[in-house]
């Protein structure tokens, strides 16, 4: 069976790209060059991602341009659309579709199949369709093999964080494997969530947490940090620090922390206003080292940090209540800061061999 070039590197090559963007680009130039008169295309795909449920690539022959749609998950921050509403580039797509300009295939049956479309300078006559059609089925293999790549990291960065994926896709799946380094670690929980989780229903004490959540591993991400672990109402986050240089670190945990008590305090005039209660919380930073990889059982492994920097850091946030301070840092980070704290003397924190000099920020 003689293959057109574009089929064989479908057949050979194509499962080998990085993403289907490029895909989407490199079959479009594949086309053209089969003598295909096109003048752009789209790829439509399903994603497994906590806030986007399709992703959409449009591709431009002329600049070999991908841009990028994202269609939103019920209940992310995106609105949804109104419901009848057709915009001006749809209605030109439905025109072109209606003119035959444009050629479109599932690939795969149901709603949720993955979509190939074409648009071309003119109607598509049946040969140059049936040539795209089959451009279409022989994309099956790779756009699978690209979609279970995209949605082995979605997963994993969604349970885990995108560095410590990093980390887990490019090391052996075994125990004591991992490195030590160096971080700024925030920990952080609420304060009072017993009571709040007896006596309230769970559905009310599960949008607390998730409200309590957005605001604060929202913040860590933002500058910079990961969050490595949710532990019941408290969080473990780390700003890992590069080039030796640990301020840069220091400094983008605490501007973490100033988001956090921005965010907090707009949560909390809202759930006041709802006549619910607010959301008091500690939170602790600490400069140290900390073993970075994987630890448990032979065959169901954890991806996480441990090591004396990790339990100072969850000791230190302990004396948030005891202290009547929302936020404490401990001497190694603020010496790595230059922003106005205020010294509580040195304390004895459960299980550190030595006491820890302890720092805080003005509360208002």
């Amino acid at each position: 069976m003689h293959l057109s070039p574009t089929l064989a590197w479908l057949l050979d090559a194509a499962a080998k790209t990085a993403s289907a963007d490029r895909l989407l680009a490199e079959l479009g130039a594949h086309l053209i060059a089969d003598g295909l008169p096109l003048v752009g295309g789209t790829l439509t795909l399903d994603v497994p991602h906590p806030l986007i449920a399709r992703r959409t690539w449009l591709w431009r022959a002329e600049s070999a341009e991908v841009i990028e749609a994202l269609g939103f998950a019920p209940g992310a921050f995106a609105p949804a659309p109104l419901a009848g509403a057709t915009t001006d580039a749809g209605q030109r797509w439905l025109t072109g579709l209606a003119a035959g300009r444009i050629h479109e295939d599932l690939i795969g049956a149901g709603p949720d199949a993955p979509s190939l479309a074409w648009i071309g300078p003119r109607a598509f006559t049946s040969a140059e369709a049936a040539e795209l059609q089959q451009a279409a089925r022989f994309a099956a293999a790779p756009l699978a093999a690209i979609g279970a790549r995209a949605t082995l990291m979605a997963a994993l960065e969604a349970y885990l964080g995108r560095r410590s994926t990093a980390r887990v896709l490019n090391a052996p799946l075994r125990r004591n494997v991992g490195e030590t380094i160096q971080a700024a670690l925030l920990f952080a929980d609420l304060r009072g969530f017993t009571v709040l989780s007896d006596n309230n229903p769970p559905a009310l004490v599960i949008a607390a947490l998730d409200a309590w959540f957005d605001r604060i591993a929202g913040s860590v991400h933002v500058f910079g940090g990961e969050v490595l672990k949710f532990i019941g109402d408290g969080i473990l986050a780390i700003f890992p620090v590069t080039d030796s240089a640990p301020r840069a670190a220091c400094d983008a945990a605490l501007r973490a922390v100033a988001a956090v008590r921005t965010g907090m305090a707009h949560l909390d005039g809202e759930r006041r206003a709802q006549g619910l209660p607010p959301l008091p919380f500690g939170v602790a930073l600490h400069l140290g080292e900390m073993f970075w990889g994987n630890i448990g059982a032979a065959n169901r492994l954890d991806f996480t940090a441990i090591g004396p920097a990790v339990n100072l850091v969850s000791r230190l946030e302990g004396l948030c209540r005891p202290l009547g301070r929302t936020v404490l840092i401990s001497g190694a980070l603020a010496e790595q800061i230059d922003a106005n704290l205020i010294s509580l003397g040195m304390h004895e924190l459960r299980g550190i061999a030595s006491p820890c000099a302890v720092f805080t920020l003005p509360e208002d």
